[in-house]
């Protein structure tokens, strides 16, 4: 049994105490774990631009003082009454969503969005009691989707923790928490290519490059990378992309360059930018009669797509997808497990271009802000 079961832990953590300011390493006060709640110590964590977007303040109503930080890697430090699933000392993957087990999504083979639990980007409290479990000189600072891993010790509901296999690398597969998962769901779950198969992905970021990767996996024989970016265009090469595009080259809809170049359009097509025209060219480049495009990307809250409804019933499909349809606890530890005996040839490796020290985190959010990092690895421990 943990020495800290039931009492309050000091530890660091990188708190921003205001919106768009340097993080701040403060000593927090964590809170033990309430019922159906475990305190998890953290031992690797990264950084998403879900992060930065919200650190900006860009996405909600400003919430601060908050302690950010969703993908990472640690070891359950204890748990609270309830939980019989964990136990201390497990080896565990927090996810910013979650999977009660019992409500109609987590009981369906098709969903992933959990009624209880499913992501709240503004809630900034534990959902048991409304209140924060960190603090610091008496007063609360904010929780961020529920994982605030900036911090050493942090306290998450159990049906928003993965366990996974001890042997796992955590400072690799520390990354499956968020973004590539959703980038490789996006494509192996959703649009489902098949060998052989022409693949479009809009948008060479991590969670782009991450469908990229699924797209390789899967076998696909042309995988076309579209970025108004053309420095990431070798890196996109290291993915399985075979051709990349960059729409401010043709003075003609993108979509219809893609048509061209593949006799009508592609196969499967994946959206990784949240820009609305790239979600429409995504649709629109998709073969007609089994073409499918599926939308990853959170567009802005005004935004309309718009297209003409004979794409649709010339028998295109259009989907969506969260969280690349992965259930947290139920199937991201057989992604580790497939990772690790080298099912899934997915080299997790290429997505962690930069490692920091937890106190030189703030490196990570300028390396993100310069583009110049996929995902930058911020070790806890000195």
């Amino acid at each position: 049994m943990s020495s800290t079961q039931g009492q309050v832990i000091r530890c660091r953590a990188a708190v921003a105490w205001e919106a768009g300011k340097p993080l701040v390493i403060e000593e927090v006060e964590v809170a033990p774990p309430q019922k159906m709640e475990v305190r998890l110590k953290i031992l690797y964590t990264s950084l998403c631009h879900t992060d930065v977007y919200f650190w900006e303040a860009k996405g909600q109503t400003p919430l601060f003082p908050r302690i950010f930080g969703h993908e990472a890697g640690g070891i359950v430090e204890s748990i609270g009454e309830g939980v019989t699933e964990l136990a201390p000392g497990d080896h565990v993957l927090p996810v910013f969503t979650g999977e009660c087990k019992e409500c109609r999504h987590c009981k369906s083979a098709e969903s992933n969005m959990c009624d209880l639990l499913r992501i709240n980007t503004d809630r900034g409290v534990m959902i048991g009691d409304g209140k924060t479990r960190f603090s610091k000189d008496g007063k609360p600072i904010y929780h961020f989707l529920g994982t605030s891993t900036f911090s050493e010790y942090t306290v998450v509901h159990v049906g928003c923790v993965a366990k996974i296999n001890p042997s796992a690398p955590l400072d690799k597969v520390c990354v499956l928490s968020c973004g590539i998962s959703t980038g490789l769901g996006a494509t192996l779950n959703v649009a489902k290519p098949t060998k052989g198969s022409t693949v479009a992905i809009f948008g060479m970021g991590a969670v782009g490059l991450a469908a990229a990767e699924g797209a390789r996996i899967a076998g696909a024989s042309r995988i076309i990378g579209i970025d108004l970016n053309q420095n990431r265009a070798a890196q996109a090469k290291q993915f399985g992309v075979t051709e990349f595009v960059n729409p401010k080259d043709y003075d003609k809809p993108i979509q219809e360059v893609i048509a061209e170049m593949t006799d009508g359009g592609v196969d499967r097509s994946v959206e990784c930018t949240g820009n609305v025209n790239a979600m429409i060219s995504a649709f629109e480049c998709v073969h007609d009669g089994w073409g499918v495009c599926v939308l990853v990307g959170v567009p802005n809250k005004d935004d309309a797509f718009k297209t003409h409804p004979v794409n649709l019933l010339n028998e295109r499909t259009l989907k969506g997808t969260f969280f690349g349809n992965y259930k947290p606890r139920s199937d991201i530890p057989v992604v580790v497990e497939k990772y690790m005996n080298k099912e899934m040839d997915l080299e997790l490796e290429k997505f962690i271009t930069h490692k920091v020290s937890f106190s030189e985190i703030n490196k990570a959010f300028d390396l993100m802000l310069r583009g110049e990092s996929l995902r930058c690895l911020i070790t806890m421990e000195n």
